[in-house]
């Protein structure tokens, strides 16, 4: 969260900067199967942010050293592309991508049947390319189908979205604006079927009555996402 003063009311008569309603997404769009050199792929796009993942695998453990006799290892690579934001990004992974990779790791490594890659590596690349706010909601949202995609065994779809607080108001989905303007973003991930958290992070100050109000509305975001998913991939494989 930015808390970056604007002119530009974030709030006007319960409708958003953009017209939406507090606890409404912006629009979705989703696609499985977008790279054909990839075991499995999918693009989405949540208003302005767009994200591709790529996943490869099971393949060779790299590092050997690093290899788990019982198990497969998830690797993720998170990314912002240099032209994803208005002043170009330097190229290159920095902290806050490594965070955003660790964290999605954690994620996938609660739904992924590891077991059944016992020695092997699964590779999950994220690339960000157009942002404006929730790019890892995005990105966990495109690598959940890409892994599923890729024919990798889970127990279940995740799902991400992101809620937060503007003008003392809890909304749905923040924009790029809403982000940067706001006091408070609540990014979670949760399995389709199951309900289960997988991810929860907060930013900004929020009473228990506000995060609570947050987490109803982040839920029923990643349901409206897990319909999308199931849609994408239904479309993929009829």
């Amino acid at each position: 969260m930015g808390g970056t003063e604007t002119d530009i009311p974030l709030l006007v008569d319960g409708k958003r900067n953009d017209g939406r309603t507090i606890d409404q997404m912006r629009p979705v769009k989703i696609e499985a199967g977008v790279l054909e050199r990839a075991d499995g792929s999918a693009y989405v796009e949540l208003g302005e942010t767009h994200a591709i993942a790529a996943v490869y695998g099971p393949k060779e453990m790299h590092p050997r050293h690093a290899l788990i006799p019982n198990k497969g290892v998830l690797k993720v690579r998170y990314s912002m592309l240099p032209f994803s934001v208005g002043d170009r990004k330097r190229p290159g992974p920095d902290r806050r991508s490594r965070e955003i990779a660790k964290v999605t790791r954690e994620a996938f490594e609660s739904v992924v049947l590891l077991d059944k890659y016992p020695r092997s590596a699964i590779e999950i690349d994220i690339n960000i390319m157009q942002a404006d706010a929730g790019t890892r909601v995005v990105g966990l949202t495109a690598a959940s189908v890409a892994l599923a995609d890729a024919g990798i065994a889970m127990t279940d779809l995740i799902s991400s979205c992101a809620s937060g607080k503007i003008e003392d108001t809890v909304v749905l989905d923040l924009n790029g604006l809403e982000d940067n303007c706001g006091q408070a973003d609540v990014p979670i991930a949760m399995t389709g079927k199951g309900e289960q958290i997988a991810l929860m992070q907060m930013d900004g100050l929020m009473t228990k009555e506000e995060l609570n109000q947050a987490m109803e509305y982040a839920v029923t975001g990643c349901k409206e996402l897990h319909k999308a998913q199931v849609d994408a991939l239904r479309r993929r494989y009829q």
